[in-house]
């Protein structure tokens, strides 16, 4: 049989070649396709396939606690609600009665609600951090696709204590502020999930197809505060912004002088961190009220910002005579001066073109360089400033770390500012001399400080301890951290006696506090424009003299009227140190005048017979006076003032009632601004005892006046009542 051997005709072959090609250009188009969908889409698909695939909601991990040094709590997380629905699970016919439940119940616009509702989504947030009451009522409502979380709200025990150490979260749970801010990381944990496999309707799946995913718990932050030294810091400065009427805030620094620890570091005024947004000042919220639109946002957002403002970290100003102190022991470490050098005052220098007042205008006349540090004299530090010459002089104000920030923790240290070497002329090494001219932060004062207080050794500042976790144990401790050297170890030794002089005998009297050798510097510095009336008041010291053992800075900014550092900041620095030495238990060394003078712990007579009484009061120095019957040895005492126990001068007057109708009662009279022996004699004539708080009598001189008064003039008391007085000394700068 013949074999067929016809060829394909041309037809076929551009018909099997369409096919062909056809296949191809499918299987192309096909292939681009899927690698679009899977490379190009792919994340966006799998997303969009597990939303519908699951359901994922989150479980907040809780924030870690802040607590002081002592484990005081600060600042803690408490359990609530946050309000979450899946609104493929609400049936359409109750989403009306589902709008005006929750509106009622969460204050909220029904019109909000209803698009949070109908949300193509599986997971949406209603409205976060809802109170226990709003929580009980929308569980009895039982409507499928709506849930309550579990959730934490930020609390502070405390409300605006230690405000601007603390700082504040935001309604996420997110540090905004303060420790809360830098610590975020170690302070939020990890959050954790539960994610539900979801079947074609949009329901739950059994439990078997869930995924429980644990939430981790923030670290604790233990701070190196005190919470009862803050106390005494913030109590103080409350008290001078009232006495002095300082107008433009306060600041106050306690630190460990050996460790840079800080114990206290008070801003004033502060806010309520249970309230953070919400104005404290009535002149800023006067004026944000009187503004709209954009103009009122912004200078809400300013007035907030200041608010929050840590001055003692943030801030700079002009450190004023505080800052003599690395002046002096610059030139004690260059050789440029010596304690006994002798140096001439009067009233002023001439300085270029200028004339430079000392604050004693009449002049120090002769004296010697201890003598111009205790009198704090402004031509002494400019002839000094000058021999130490521009190069010396910027090198250790480098040193004692006034250019740079010190690293501290909490947010926006300033670095502070001071002269280019090109216009760092003759005159502004003059005003430096004495501290005028240039700008530094609190922060940066006290830490300089170190090096007088540390034998040399700048000490870098903290305020964080520790981290631990909710077991106790420690995670990460923050030690010591020494900067650099910056004096010698017998430069350091010398300029403490000094400042000891100067607090014992020169212009920071009002600083004394019996029992504790305190050193330290005034400060008054005038603040730009000049000649406005417009001052910084501080003092800058430490104790005890011989073995520092903390470093207190007390910054005034604008007070009305009196304006010395001498006069209003050493003072209030000497009532924080006095509480916070006692609290801290730290020996006092006694002057000999001081072991001479007697004060006497009052014996408890109550039930004793008067004659008994008043031989035990007698054998202790004490006076007494008895009203009601004293005639019989069976006439008992039924009460005395001041009761048993109080601390009260050698020669004070009891009161002994043998009646309880016996009572009499006295007005306390005023005696500030007395002499001390004006005031002892007003007293004594009222029938009432005196006693002289922080400072020795016999440390008192022509100069010594009552600065204040405790109890206040005007309070009913019982005769033999105990009136504290404050004693200040007007010579001071």
């Amino acid at each position: 049989m013949e074999k067929n051997t016809q060829k394909p005709t041309l037809k076929t072959k551009k018909y099997i070649s369409s096919i062909f090609i056809i296949i191809v250009a499918l299987f192309v188009g096909i292939s681009i396709r899927i690698g679009y969908l899977q490379f190009v889409r792919g994340y966006e698909l799998s997303t969009k396939a597990a939303a519908q695939q699951t359901k994922d909601k989150v479980i907040s991990s809780k924030r870690g606690i802040i607590y002081d040094r002592n484990k005081n709590i600060l600042a803690l997380s408490a359990s609530v609600d946050t309000v979450t629905c899946t609104p493929s699970e609400i049936k359409k016919e109750k989403l009306d009665e589902i709008c005006r439940e929750l509106s009622l119940i969460l204050e909220m616009d029904e019109k909000d609600l209803r698009e949070k509702l109908t949300q193509n989504s599986s997971y949406v947030i209603i409205k976060q951090k809802i109170t226990p009451e709003q929580s009980e009522k929308i569980r009895n409502l039982h409507y499928n696709g709506i849930y309550l979380t579990e959730d934490a709200k930020r609390y502070y025990p405390y409300g605006s204590f230690a405000s601007h150490i603390i700082g504040f979260v935001g309604t996420d749970n997110q540090g905004l502020n303060g420790v809360e801010m830098v610590y975020d990381k170690y302070l939020k944990g990890v959050p954790g999930r539960v994610i539900t496999a979801k079947d074609s309707t949009g329901s739950d799946m059994p439990y078997q197809y869930e995924k429980y995913i644990n939430a981790e718990n923030g670290l604790n932050v233990v701070l190196t505060i005190d919470e009862t030294i803050q106390h005494y810091a913030e109590k103080h400065l409350e008290d001078a912004i009232k006495q002095y009427d300082v107008r433009n805030g306060a600041v106050c620094i306690i630190m460990d002088a050996k460790t840079g620890e800080i114990l206290a570091m008070a801003t004033k005024p502060d806010y309520d961190l249970n309230s953070p947004f919400t104005l404290n000042d009535p002149k800023m919220i006067e004026l944000v009220n009187s503004l709209t639109g954009e103009e009122r946002n912004k200078a809400l957002s300013d007035a907030r910002n200041k608010m929050w403002r840590n001055k003692a970290v943030v801030d700079t100003y002009e450190p004023g005579s505080t800052y003599k102190t690395f002046v002096a022991a610059a030139a004690l470490e260059e050789n440029v001066v010596k304690v006994d050098d002798q140096f001439d005052c009067n009233g002023y220098m001439k300085v270029a073109n200028y004339r430079i007042s000392c604050h004693k205008t009449s002049g120090h006349g002769h004296l010697t360089f201890a003598q111009g540090v205790k009198s704090s004299c402004n031509p002494v530090f400019m002839q000094i400033g000058a021999n130490l010459g521009k190069t010396k002089f910027m090198r250790y104000h480098r040193l004692f770390g006034f250019t740079d920030t010190t690293g501290f923790d909490l947010p926006g240290e300033a670095e502070g500012v001071f002269y280019t070497t090109n216009s760092f002329n003759t005159t502004e090494l003059a005003t430096s001399s004495f501290g005028q001219g240039f700008q530094v932060t609190p922060l940066q004062m006290i830490a300089a400080m170190t090096a007088i207080t540390n034998d040399g050794i700048i000490v870098k500042p903290r305020i964080v301890k520790e981290l631990i976790d909710d077991n106790g144990t420690v995670v990460r401790a923050f030690e010591k951290e020494e900067v650099r050297r910056a004096i010698s170890k017998d430069t350091a030794k010398t300029v403490r006696e000094l400042l000891e002089t100067v607090v014992s005998e020169g212009t920071a009297k009002n600083a004394y506090i019996k029992g504790y050798r305190v050193a330290g510097k005034t400060g008054t510095s005038e603040k730009f424009p000049r000649n406005m009336g417009l001052y910084v008041a501080s003092f800058l010291g430490f104790a005890p003299a011989n073995d520092p053992e903390i470093i207190g800075l007390v910054m005034l900014d604008e007070p009305a009227g009196a304006h010395m550092g001498g006069q209003i900041a050493a003072p209030t620095f000497q009532k924080i140190f006095d509480d916070t030495l006692r609290y801290l238990n730290i020996d006092p060394q006694y002057t000999e005048s001081e072991e001479n003078e007697i004060e006497i712990t009052i014996p408890n007579v109550v039930e004793k017979n008067v004659k008994e009484a008043e031989e035990i009061l007698a054998s202790m120095q004490l006076k007494c006076k008895t009203v009601g019957l004293n005639n019989s040895e069976d006439v008992v005492i039924l009460k005395q003032i001041p009761t048993g126990g109080t601390v009260v001068p050698a020669g004070s007057t009891v009161m002994l009632y043998t009646s309880e109708s016996a009572d009499e009662a006295v007005m306390i009279p005023s005696v500030v601004g007395k002499s001390i022996s004006e005031a002892n004699s007003i007293l004594a004539n009222a029938g009432l005892n005196m006693k002289i708080s922080g400072k020795s009598s016999t440390e008192t001189d022509n100069n010594s006046y009552i600065g204040a008064q405790n109890p206040p003039a005007g309070e009913i008391a019982a005769p033999g009542t105990v009136v504290t007085v404050d004693i200040l000394n007007s010579d001071v700068h």
